[in-house]
């Protein structure tokens, strides 16, 4: 976990949107990773999603309260949450006042319906190159489309680690833009589902909110949450261990 938390940005949310917006004015090809602790715990077991977690050029931010926390049992000091939902919020709204371009890959046929129907809306000057819904066949395809557009921010939501490995796969084919996995996200952008109110953002217990109103999510959150807990102790007490030898 360690290897992990320390590649993880540390400073405020703020200097991280400013950051990718200067990434975007210098087209520079960024691919982000969201982690939550199910996150990580699928990196411990999936030696491709490791390996990715692990690449140099790839971005970490923490999108869960348990990563933050975890960070700061091995010293590592993380200010804040940056979640994949306030990341494409951020994205799709500087898009609009800059007029730069989007492609959209993910989530059901009618949730991405709903989603182009917002942009025409609420985000006229956005350039939408595309918007494929999650189900079709040829993913890989799909990819290489998208890649063609040279889109400036392109938002996956296709679940982890469906979406990385896409991603990490399709890289090299893409000169520039922002790539994120962003999982649910356009559900809630959408509307299509609620994020949890404010209160338990603000406490950081959305987790609790979607478990609470959402019983199937229990053996995803034990597998995890749970288990993510067991395996940062028994890494910290590790971790102490060496250091008094």
């Amino acid at each position: 976990m360690k290897i992990y938390m320390e590649k993880i940005y540390r400073k405020s949310k703020k200097e991280y949107f400013e950051h990718l917006k200067k990434r975007i004015e210098q087209e520079k090809r960024t691919f982000i990773v969201t982690a939550n602790p199910e996150i990580l715990m699928i990196g411990e077991q999936d030696k491709e999603f490791n390996n990715i977690l692990k690449e140099q050029d790839v971005e970490i931010v923490a999108d869960g309260i348990g990563v933050v926390k975890g960070a700061k049992l091995f010293g590592i000091e993380i200010p804040e949450r940056i979640t994949g939902v306030e990341l494409s919020q951020e994205l799709i709204k500087y898009c609009n006042e800059n007029n730069k371009s989007m492609y959209l890959f993910g989530a059901k046929p009618e949730v991405i319906e709903k989603m182009k129907d917002k942009f025409k809306q609420e985000y006229p000057n956005i350039r939408l190159l595309g918007a494929e819904n999650g189900y079709v066949k040829d993913k890989q395809k799909v990819m290489e489309e998208i890649a063609k557009t040279n889109a400036d921010v392109i938002l996956i939501a296709l679940g982890v680690p469906l979406q990385e490995k896409l991603i990490y796969k399709n890289l090299e084919k893409f000169n520039k833009g922002i790539l994120i996995g962003v999982g649910g996200s356009f559900d809630v952008i959408s509307n299509s589902v609620k994020r949890a109110p404010k209160i338990f953002i603000k406490l950081n217990l959305e987790w609790l909110y979607r478990i609470a109103f959402s019983p199937a999510r229990w053996k995803r959150f034990y597998e995890g949450n749970i288990k993510y807990i067991f395996k940062l102790k028994k890494e910290v007490k590790k971790e102490k261990e060496k250091g008094r030898k």
